[in-house]
């Protein structure tokens, strides 16, 4: 499997984690959250020669995960996938909260809508759908076992969670999220989020799991 990491600059002002996968046989490929910076994301797909796209997954349905995607899907297609509880903010912008980070409005359908559970599959990769509610009632993150990753959206970040004071987020459902879905996962698992640093499972634990806060 070949993993990148792009961060690219948003409306909100502060950098997205853009995320390319591709299955290094059948050169198969998915785009997870392409926040903004559209030629960025292309470049680097040209650089691993992806002409075609097989899915762009977003997260949850902030303008600031998805503010590059219709160039992106013009120039090198893929399928908009999204949790069906936040297909509704692709187009609704009280709730991608488009207008209040000062970014041009953007309104689009998702090609499919996700659940809890489905399993998603870039060539031999399997991603299993995690429904995470709590930043955003649809928020998910994708879960590989075989690779041991985990893209974790605005649901978990490195020390802390994503924000629940936002249309339909909710503070109970977020650290229920990850108690119960995340923080079971395996020790060794790496924390891929929509922002910031990369992590792993364990070193997240403590938090949730112990209620001691991270000092590092």
């Amino acid at each position: 499997m070949i993993l990148k990491k792009i961060p690219v600059e948003t409306a909100l002002g502060e950098p997205t984690n853009c995320y390319i996968v591709e299955d290094e046989q059948t050169k198969e490929a998915m785009c997870v959250d392409p926040g903004g910076e559209p030629e960025k994301i292309i470049e680097m797909l040209d650089t691993l020669g992806i002409d075609n796209l097989k899915y762009i997954y977003l997260t949850h349905c902030h303008g600031d995960h998805f503010g590059g995607i219709l160039e992106l899907k013009e120039k090198k297609g893929g399928k908009v996938l999204i949790h069906r509880d936040d297909a509704e903010g692709l187009y609704n912008i009280g709730i991608s909260l488009t207008y209040y980070i000062g970014m041009e409005d953007i309104t689009l359908e998702a090609d499919s809508r996700v659940d809890e559970g489905d399993l998603i599959h870039i060539g031999n990769i399997e991603f299993k759908v995690i429904h995470t509610p709590g930043h955003t009632k649809g928020g998910t993150c994708l879960y590989c076992e075989k690779e041991k990753l985990l893209f974790s959206g605005d649901t978990l970040f490195r020390g802390t969670w994503g924000r629940t004071d936002l249309p339909t987020s909710n503070f109970a459902d977020i650290i229920n999220s990850i108690t119960n879905k995340l923080a079971i996962l395996p020790d060794d698992t790496i924390v891929y989020p929509g922002h910031g640093r990369t992590t792993r499972i364990k070193e997240e634990e403590p938090i949730y799991l112990s209620l001691r806060p991270r000092l590092d």
